[in-house]
């Protein structure tokens, strides 16, 4: 088992990042009082500074070539990116196997950034850091990245047609307390792992989301799973078609106190 480190700055955004649970407006159990949980932010522009990462830095920094945008550019930038790179699917490769996803194209600057930063190279220095078996895997960070992409934020674009259903592919974002305008992270995101849900849970969650279930997301919560409290909260901008089984994988991977896999779960991503 490969033993974890962690640069000064990480551990910093580590206790940060659990100090923004409190204001989650999601709940992560299928009883709506319980303790709330959601997909949040980790910093992206960490450094290494343990000896023998040196070698993966002085390997990636070759493939990387990303511009790192400017809070005021990304949606014109992404916009002009995503008509010049139409791809719809990626590939997740994990130590597990792989993930066949179907990006969407109605949430076009989500994609568009996602192909941006997996042709780059990006997400192949990334790793699903966070893991809540019955709730979501969360990659696209590490603490041995050594690629940068600027400190933006994406425009939420939610859909309500794409629902939080087992395999849904999300982007994180910090809490409401910091982030009324539900803005994504520009690099963190999650895939659901869920649970299934009985209809007196989705009645309720209707009810506090302001929408309507359609009688097949229903089915599917109650039979597939899913997380029907993030809906409306998040931007869900793809799906696993193939390898849910890659999900149930990493969800059951053993974790610390704050959700780390004990051995760590790299990933790399690939875009067509």
């Amino acid at each position: 088992m490969k033993r974890r480190y962690f640069s000064t700055p990480l551990l910093r955004m580590l206790l940060l990042t659990g100090s923004l649970l409190p204001f989650a407006s999601c709940n992560q159990t299928t009883e709506p009082a319980a303790v709330e949980e959601t997909p949040t932010e980790v910093a992206a522009d960490t450094t290494m500074q343990e000896e023998g990462t040196m070698q993966i830095a002085e390997e990636a920094e070759d493939s990387i070539q990303l511009r790192p945008l400017a809070y005021e550019e990304v949606v014109d930038s992404l916009t002009a990116y995503g008509k010049e790179n139409p791809e719809a699917h990626a590939i997740i490769s994990t130590r597990f196997g792989d993930m066949k996803v179907h990006l969407f194209k109605d949430t076009p600057l989500h994609r568009a950034n996602f192909v941006r930063l997996s042709k780059a190279g990006f997400y192949d220095q990334g790793e699903f850091y966070r893991v809540i078996e019955g709730f979501v895997i969360q990659g696209g960070d590490s603490d041995e990245r050594t690629a940068k992409q600027g400190a933006y934020k994406i425009p939420q674009e939610f859909n309500r047609k794409y629902y939080h259903k087992k395999g849904a592919l999300a982007a994180s974002r910090f809490g409401d307390a910091r982030n009324p305008e539900k803005e994504s992270s520009s690099h963190n995101f999650y895939i659901v792992h869920g649970k299934p849900h009985e209809d007196y849970v989705l009645d309720i969650y209707e009810k506090e989301h302001n929408m309507k279930y359609t009688p097949e997301q229903r089915r599917i919560y109650k039979t597939i799973g899913g997380a029907p409290n993030l809906d409306t909260e998040y931007t869900v901008f793809g799906e696993v078609v193939e390898g849910l089984n890659i999900i149930d994988s990493i969800a059951n991977e053993p974790v610390d106190r704050q959700d780390w896999p004990l051995e760590i779960v790299p990933h790399k991503i690939k875009v067509y």
